[in-house]
């Protein structure tokens, strides 16, 4: 069991490699598109923000799903989903079916963490989860870096539909490791933590009335859109106020998502150290991300930067630093909620931050083409402070009434 449950932390760092590598591509094409369509920022923010609805709106309700179906049967089906978006965005002619091919695959691709979560509390014991759960994530930076690699050179090469199409492929390779690793059987692999107790399945109504599903949800509202906006934004933040070309974007955009996986493992051994000297896992969690928040803080001085490697290496620090942060916040409802609601809660949480980032988007997109990037960065310095101050909302006591409730969604 033990050797088992980290080839299935492998899998799962793999699926979550892939649901980046593919939305990575809208990302580093971009340069190419506004080009070939004209697109003004607020036009790009306009795409982006189509994919990021799929994905935000289907995380309220895909986490019940995966409470009830369990992450093996989820991730079959969401990876099948996201891969075939992928590879239909190939086949856009105009923006509008670039924009409805996104938003599917934004769909597909909400089920991927709730499902990971999942699947990690059943075969973690709770001294292990961050680093497991930053394992996983760290897939999301690994991504990351390979996509500048691999889009920019069939872009280069072929162009940026064979990208779309190529990568999207990839996922139907992954189904056959899991369906073979990971169990039909929904026994659990542990024994539940002592936090932990099994309990019918609890309510809309019953979590949204527990402050610490808030306390997870507005953290996530605020700095989600932290590394959203360098997900999207970095390759045209370094085509025009860098001025990069296509092929030197794919040589250095990666940097900074080497850091932000480094930061993921970093971040989950940092707490899991502490959960090991006697502190509450929850408390431990929250120690670490007010930390990171302060950290994150210094992303401000991007536009400062008279040197655009000097630029990259601050910009790989504030990855970094909410890597750490995102391992830990991830781990969280695995460690103060029962069973069946972890997923639901981390879709919740999941909803929120991709409401943040639709908002940062679309904000952002505006005001690069009116004034710069200089206000951007501002704004998100001032983000993390703000989920570091919701996120104490986790440490409060739990309503036990409100999580013994019969689920009343279906």
């Amino acid at each position: 069991m033990s050797s088992r449950r980290w080839w299935i932390a492998l899998l799962l760092f793999v699926a979550t490699l892939l649901n980046y590598l593919d939305r990575q591509v809208l990302s580093l094409v971009t340069p190419v598109l506004r080009k070939e369509l004209s697109l003004t920022a607020t036009g790009y923010s306009h795409i982006l923000t189509a994919f990021l609805f799929g994905y935000t709106f289907s995380q309220l309700f895909v986490g019940t799903v995966i409470d009830r179906i369990g992450p093996r049967r989820s991730l079959i089906i969401a990876m099948i989903w996201w891969s075939a978006a992928g590879i239909a965005a190939s086949t856009s002619r105009n923006i509008l079916q670039l924009g409805l091919f996104l938003f599917l695959m934004g769909t597909g691709e909400a089920a991927s963490w709730p499902s990971s979560v999942k699947a990690i509390q059943e075969w973690f014991p709770a001294k292990q989860r961050a680093v497991a759960v930053g394992f996983f994530n760290s897939g999301s930076s690994a991504g990351a870096v390979l996509a500048p690699l691999v889009v920019a050179a069939l872009t280069i090469r072929y162009s940026w539909k064979v990208a779309f199409a190529v990568c999207g492929c990839l996922g139907f390779f992954w189904l056959i490791p899991w369906l073979l690793l990971y169990p039909s059987s929904g026994v659990r692999r542990v024994p539940n933590a002592p936090e932990i107790t099994r309990r019918p399945h609890s309510s809309f109504a019953a979590l949204f009335r527990d402050r610490r599903t808030w306390g997870v949800m507005l953290a996530r509202f605020f700095c989600d859109s932290i590394w959203l906006f360098y997900i999207f934004w970095l390759p045209d933040y370094l085509s025009r106020v860098r001025h990069f070309s296509l092929s030197r974007i794919g040589a250095s955009a990666w940097i900074p998502f080497l850091a932000a996986g480094i930061g993921n493992i970093v971040g989950g051994i940092l707490s899991g150290v502490l959960v090991r000297k006697g502190f509450p896992a929850a408390r431990a969690r929250i120690f670490v991300m007010a930390g990171s928040a302060v950290a994150m803080t210094t992303g401000v001085g991007v536009w400062f930067c008279g040197s655009p490697f000097l630029a990259l290496a601050l910009i790989s620090f504030v990855v970094f630093a909410y890597s750490c942060w995102a391992s830990n916040v991830l781990t969280v409802p695995a460690d103060i909620f029962d069973q069946s609601a972890v997923a639901t809660t981390v879709g919740f949480s999941g909803t929120a931050g991709g409401v943040g980032g639709m908002l940062t988007m679309l904000l952002a997109g505006h005001i690069i083409d009116h004034y710069s990037y200089l206000p951007v960065f501002v704004g998100l310095a001032l983000l993390p402070i703000c989920a570091s101050a919701c996120s104490f909302l986790i440490l409060s006591p739990a309503k036990q009434p409100a999580l013994t409730q019969v689920h009343s969604s279906s």
